[in-house]
């Protein structure tokens, strides 16, 4: 490695540094691929006070949805509002033209409740974290009928 580079770890990172790195890793997925067209998606359910009790957070990009995450909290949790939250993200996912969704979740988190909206399995990470697993999960989006 030439010593006129450095490497620095940074865990606050200035956010045009984070911009400039995703803006040449596009450069480089435009020479192979279309553009991503990449969206965030957030959702929230606040209370009447404004206060969030539930968000998903995630995107949507060539064709796909991620969510990033979703939490409910504890006291609403079992009353489906996960369930409503999902299904206005893959509703928006499906009128921004996307086909599939994908997302991660923990065995101590909600593998059962996302099997329940019909995702399905496609990989796993065994003791991650420790004594745990990690499942990653995609389903195929169907529009909804008119």
């Amino acid at each position: 490695m030439d010593n006129s580079y450095r490497l620095t770890l940074e865990e606050t990172p200035d956010a045009n540094d984070l911009d400039f790195v995703r803006e040449r890793l596009n450069e480089f997925n435009r020479l192979h691929v279309e553009d991503d067209n990449y969206k965030p998606l957030t959702i929230f359910l606040r209370d009447h006070q404004g206060t969030i009790v539930a968000g998903l957070v995630g995107a949507t990009y060539w064709g796909w949805l991620h969510v990033e995450l979703l939490w409910v909290d504890k006291e609403l949790r079992h009353q489906g509002y996960g369930r409503k939250l999902l299904a206005a993200a893959e509703q928006e996912a499906i009128e921004r033209g996307c086909r599939f969704a994908h997302l991660d979740t923990m065995s101590f988190q909600a593998r059962g409740f996302y099997e329940n909206q019909g995702y399905d399995i496609f990989g796993e990470l065994n003791d991650l974290p420790a004594g745990h697993s990690r499942y990653f999960m995609m389903k195929e989006l169907q529009p909804k009928s008119n």
